[in-house]
Order: structure tokens, then sequence, then C-alpha cells
């Protein structure tokens, strides 16, 4: 047997028709365009990469898209600084400061003054503690993108169990949360859990989130099982050359699993697209509009 593939690519392509169409129509009807900023500091190629996407997609679906560049020295004032400037901006509806940020600059002071309503990584302290209380308008934009996925490939995953390994604010946490709500029963696992691997086996859903290039072998996978790999780990390829492999053994896991995403191709598809979908959400909210069915 050979595991379904999750096709993340195409359903993300879908989606983002559909958050292309809504910030037209919102554009045409209210003159509203949803706006997008963007925080860097310091010059990490990944990072540097990772926003300029952001960007490129923002614009590409007539988004109002604005970057604010800061250098690697930048003190934490600055950067707090402009983070106020963003807040105030009537035409920037969703905020985003790429993380991770120099030494010099707290990553809570930064999440303890960017405004909750555009906080469009959903992780601020409020938008955290709303999520917990099942009341959150924007939701951490990789689970989100994974739980429109079990549901468009699953369906119901009401009394499955759940493990997520890894527990980190921006996925694991807030993952383990829409699982909950979504009523599954969730177990979140991580570095110190033991026997991991038996955890592992139990689990009707998969989910690996934890950075390490294929941790997760094959063998640890009940069959039948729904694999989610929220990995992105570049390894050596040979002949200098270098590839994307995820968290999960992927040959091994699709013989065993019922579905599987691929990386690339999978959860990180949607992200960017749930990023802009938040946006959409956040501009609405903040001009008194009707939250988007998207």
């Amino acid at each position: 047997m050979s595991a379904g593939i999750i096709d993340g690519k195409a359903f993300a392509a879908q989606l983002r028709a559909r958050v292309e169409a809504e910030g037209a129509r919102m554009k045409r009807e209210h003159g509203v365009v949803p706006g997008l900023a963007t925080v860097l500091v310091g010059d990490d190629p990944a990072s540097e990469v990772y926003i300029r996407n952001k960007n490129k997609t923002a614009e590409a679906i007539g988004f109002h898209s604005v970057h604010r560049h800061l250098p690697a020295e930048a003190s934490e004032a600055q950067v707090l600084s402009v983070v106020r400037e963003l807040n105030a901006d009537k035409a920037v509806h969703g905020i985003l400061v790429q993380m991770p940020l120099p030494k010099q600059v707290r990553e809570a002071a930064v999440l303890d003054t960017l405004d909750p309503a555009k906080d469009v990584d959903a992780l601020t302290p409020t938008n955290a503690g709303l999520l917990l209380g099942g009341r959150a308008s924007l939701v951490s934009c990789t689970p989100a993108g994974v739980m429109m996925l079990l549901k468009e490939y699953l369906g119901d995953v009401a009394g499955l169990d759940a493990l997520v390994i890894g527990r980190s604010l921006l996925f694991g946490k807030p993952a383990a949360q829409l699982l909950l709500a979504a009523n599954a029963t969730v177990t979140m696992a991580h570095s110190r859990t033991r026997d991991l691997a038996a955890a592992a086996r139990r689990a009707d859903i998969l989910v690996a989130a934890i950075g390490k290039a294929q941790f997760v072998p094959g063998d640890w996978v009940k069959p039948g099982a729904t694999v989610i790999d929220v990995g992105i780990n570049r390894v050596d390829a040979g002949g200098g050359k270098t590839k994307i492999v995820g968290d999960v053994a992927y040959d091994a896991a699709a013989k065993v699993a019922g579905l599987i995403t691929p990386v690339p191709g999978g959860v990180g598809a949607m992200t960017i697209v749930c990023l802009m979908r938040n946006t959409l959400i956040a501009a609405a909210a903040l001009n008194g509009l009707p939250t988007p069915g998207v």
C-alpha cells in the first residue's frame, strides 16, 4: 500500500483565488485595500527569501504591501518604533515581524507592542489567549492551513487521537488548541517526552513539527494514520547541492500511512496563503465589515 498524497499546493491555489476575489470585492464595494506590512531585522538569507515571497504574493493578489528593513545592529527601541508606526498606519491591516530577531531585540517586547488586531501571525498574548478560549479570529497561519487540509481530506476529526510533536508558539501550541477545538484527543510531545515512538504509534493523526530532518521514522507511523509533516530542513544532496526534506522519513512513512503531506508541496504551500487570508480578515474587522467567508 502507498499513502494518499495531501496536495497542499493545489488546495493553496484554490484558497488564494478565493482570497484574491474577496480582496477585489472589498476594494470594489468598500474602497478598502487589504494592507500587509513586513518587518525584517538583519540580513538572514532564509528570512529574506520568506519576506520576499510574502510581499510578492501580497502584491500579486492586489493587496497593499509595505516592507521595513532594519540593520542587524538595530536597537530594540528602533524596532519597537517601527512596529508602533505600522500600528498607527490605517493603510496597514496586517503586520508580520520576521523571526528570529537579533539577540538585542526581545521577541516578547515586540509581541507586547504589536497591535493584536493587526497580528496576522497570531503570536501576541491577546490572540494566543483568544485561541485558548475558542474566540480567535486570527489564527497562526501554518496551524490554520493544517486544519483546512485535515478538513478537506479527512472531514471530521472528532474522537481521533492526534499527536503534535513540537511545542512552539508559532505552530505546536496553536495546532494543539485547534485540534482540541475540533474534538480530537490531543497529545503534545517534545524533546523530553518519554517513549515518543510508542506515543506516535497510537496516533490517528501524527503531526511532526520538531525541526529535525527525517526525525520520525516509518515504523513510528500507525498503519492508516494521517501524517502531517510541518518540517522544512535543508540537507546535503551530494555534489555541493542541497535538498529540502521534512521532519518525517517520507518514503518509509508513505508505505504505512493512509494520507501524508509531501515536503515540499504540502503544509508549506498553505502558510503564505493563510497569511493573506488573515490580512483580509483583519482588514474587514478594522473597517467594521463582515468577516469574509474564506
